[in-house]
């Protein structure tokens, strides 16, 4: 690791010492602050064209769609002035807009600051000065006192350049490490629905279960509609030790995340029961379904569905879970803002395939069970190894523009 000949106190914590050449100033001193406007989607919709609104949100780049006009041509650093993503900065260049939470920043002097430095020198340091509250905050008057290490314009112009490539090899890492998550995500899936429409036998004999959606299934399975074979639970208690709510499953996995003892949920609380699978009909396209473990109380728009005995409560679960099957509930859900699937008129008569034995869906179970945590351990390896990654491009940044690194 190359390191500068000599450094000198800062005398800002976060920054420590810096090279004894570099020197400090304020983002207000050097540079030139401004603001976007008011944009709406209704501007944008009647006045579409080729210059990007950038917007405070940070995916597509911070993009919320294009106009025919222009309020910004050249290079810029924008920020995000208010809400979640406030103090995230970006480099803008070109032809475009911004809305009214975007602040612009504008070297008063280009001979002394290289524009593509200043993102990853503020990415660091906003965090220090983003004002924290019901909506967070970083307006212009706050983002004017950030200190600013300014090393010469050249070694600037080489730690952009230095971050840029190694940044990229990083992002591209972490892209295919997330894309990867995403093949066994779907891996998972696919393993599921197998398991709960055709078994595990690979040389089962099948027939037509004469159900479009299900296909064929094993010739010795059974198929009921789901009314006969579970039932809703209906039953309101005034409180309960364990409460949950649709925000407190996680989609797509079934599992629970954390549960915040003293949130305050509104509305009535209906019972359910250790085995019974807690089922999500508003939007069921964000597939939350929950297997409960034990006994509790539930808030919000969800079904409360319990096996009558034909079916291992557990099959039942992995059946409602399935892919295949939130589909085809999806399919039939009314309403536009909030779509909604209806029980009695068409969950509760989707045809359910399943083996007369008990034995064999204890199988089933067992194999998915199996598959599941071996996929799950696999995915938690990945995502560790984002992390990793994520803290080393992090600490590479600060490194690099705090000096203690020489590129």
């Amino acid at each position: 690791m190359n390191r500068y000949p000599k450094y000198k106190p800062s005398g800002i914590e976060w920054i420590g010492e810096i090279p004894e050449h570099w020197d400090i100033a304020t983002i207000g001193r050097l540079n030139n602050l401004g603001r976007g406007r008011v944009i709406s989607n209704i501007e944008i919709g009647e006045n579409s064209g080729e210059y990007p609104v950038y917007s405070s949100q940070t995916e597509n780049n911070g993009i919320m769609g294009y106009l025919n006009s222009f309020d910004f041509e050249g290079q810029y650093v924008t920020w995000t002035t208010d809400g979640a993503n406030a103090g995230t900065v970006f480099y803008r260049e070109g032809k475009f807009n911004c809305t009214n939470v975007c602040g612009t920043i504008q070297p008063k002097n280009l001979d002394l600051i290289e524009l593509k430095y200043l993102p990853y020198y503020l990415n660091l340091g906003t965090r220090f000065s983003v004002r924290l509250d019901i909506n967070p905050k970083l307006m212009n008057n706050m983002i004017a006192k950030i200190p600013l290490v300014i090393p010469p314009k050249p070694e600037q112009t080489a730690i952009a350049n230095y971050l840029d490539d190694k940044t990229a090899r990083i992002d591209t890492l972490i892209e295919k490490k997330n894309r990867l998550i995403d093949l066994l995500k779907e891996e998972r899936t696919a393993m599921i629905n197998q398991a709960v429409t055709r078994g595990i036998d690979p040389d089962v004999k099948l027939r037509p279960s004469g159900i479009d959606w299900l296909g064929e299934i094993p010739e010795h399975w059974e198929v009921k509609k789901l009314k006969y074979v579970g039932k809703l639970r209906d039953e309101l208690i005034d409180d309960s030790d364990f409460k949950i709510a649709v925000e407190n499953i996680e989609i797509g996995t079934g599992k629970l995340m954390s549960i915040e003892e003293d949130k305050n949920y509104q509305g009535k609380l209906s019972a359910f029961r250790k085995g019974d699978t807690i089922f999500n009909k508003l939007r069921p396209y964000l597939h939350k379904v929950y297997y409960a473990e034990q006994d509790g109380g539930l808030y919000g728009e969800l079904l409360i569905i319990y096996s009558f005995g034909e079916i291992c409560s557990k099959f039942l679960f992995y059946k409602l879970f399935s892919k295949i099957f939130i589909d085809v509930v999806d399919g039939s859900t009314q309403g536009t803002k909030m779509p909604r699937a209806n029980w009695n008129d068409f969950i509760s008569l989707l045809f359910i395939s399943f083996p007369k034995e008990k034995e064999e869906q204890l199988q089933i179970i067992q194999h998915i069970e199996v598959e599941t945590k071996r996929i799950d351990g696999a995915i938690s390896k990945i995502e560790r190894e984002i992390e990793l990654l994520q803290e080393y491009r992090t600490a590479l940044i600060s490194e690099v523009v705090t000096g203690k690194i020489k590129v």
